[in-house]
């Protein structure tokens, strides 16, 4: 399978490294086909990847992966193309944070939400919130926090939420810990879950775990 994933920050090399360790063909895309975070990236991931820029990427794709973030993504994805996000199932893992003031915002929040923005300037896109509730470390290797954590899918494409499960049942997801939150709308609950993340974070001291929803029996 050939994947683009745009953004070449912390988030967008371990998602982009471990597809190429499963074996993917990967661009990393950027705003410029120069950059260097891409190019030292695409020199030391093997031979099935490479970098150029987000279009260059998003042409390249089957799936393409938003790892910029939430703040930003409507730029970027018009930057890559719609025409090269027609029929594709793009996944997006971002956040739409932002420090103010020395303040965490997110913006949009709770009538909107990054997931949902896409899909409706994207329409042909096929959408889903995924992965965005975890560290990027622990996105593409789980077993770093015993247990049965879970990891959550929203999005309105039923066969797009099939294959992104399947993307991460090889990131090291079973089937059974990932979560189907329903259509994209379900965006908003995820994204409003950073807060929550970072006082976990603050509390815990480090950023690697997640949270186990238990059903009554």
């Amino acid at each position: 399978m050939r994947y683009a994933v745009l953004g070449t920050g912390e988030v967008g090399r371990a998602l982009a490294g471990k597809l190429a360790e499963l074996g993917h063909e990967v661009c990393l895309g950027s705003r410029t086909k120069d950059n260097a975070a891409a190019v030292e990236w695409a020199d030391g991931a093997g031979p099935g990847a490479s970098h150029g820029t987000f279009a260059d990427a998003a042409a390249f794709g089957e799936v393409v992966v938003n790892a910029v973030g939430g703040r930003v993504a409507l730029d970027v994805l018009r930057s890559a193309g719609e025409d090269h996000l027609d029929g594709k199932v793009l996944v997006d893992v971002s956040n739409p944070m932002a420090f103010e003031e020395g303040e965490m915002r997110l913006s949009p929040v709770e009538s909107d939400s990054v997931g949902e923005q896409i899909q409706r300037a994207f329409p042909q896109a096929r959408v889903v919130k995924s992965l965005n509730t975890v560290n990027c470390h622990l996105m593409v290797d789980p077993a770093r926090v015993p247990g049965e954590h879970q990891i959550f899918v929203s999005g309105d494409d039923e066969s797009a939420k099939e294959q992104v499960t399947g993307l991460l049942g090889e990131f090291g997801w079973p089937v059974h810990r990932v979560v189907d939150l329903g259509g994209i709308r379900t965006a908003r609950a995820v994204e409003m879950y950073l807060p929550l993340w970072l006082s976990l974070f603050q509390g815990i001291g480090h950023p690697e775990f997640n949270v186990e929803v238990r059903r009554a029996r």
